[in-house]
């Protein structure tokens, strides 16, 4: 019975270090691709003459898309931590 509880616990925390590191990409990903939108937008909102209210626009849409990022980054480090006990 030991044995399998064992075994038990040893998928869970499989499954739980998964789940991070499937956590850890994806803020990954959010960070890169808000910083790669808010400079595309500000390079062709330049180059095309686009009024600065398109340029805040994307400012403010990579700053929301870092503060999501910030506080997963926070529900992570918890999980983590929570995982090592």
């Amino acid at each position: 019975m030991v044995i399998v509880a064992q075994a038990k616990g040893s998928e869970m925390a499989v499954s739980q270090d998964h789940h991070i590191a499937k956590m850890g990409r994806h803020i990954s990903v959010v960070i890169v691709a808000s910083i790669l939108f808010w400079l595309l937008v500000q390079l062709v909102g330049r180059e095309l003459g686009w009024p600065g209210r398109y340029a805040l626009l994307a400012d403010f849409a990579a700053l929301a898309a870092l503060v999501y990022a910030g506080v997963n980054i926070v529900k992570l480090l918890r999980m983590r931590r929570e995982d090592k006990g």
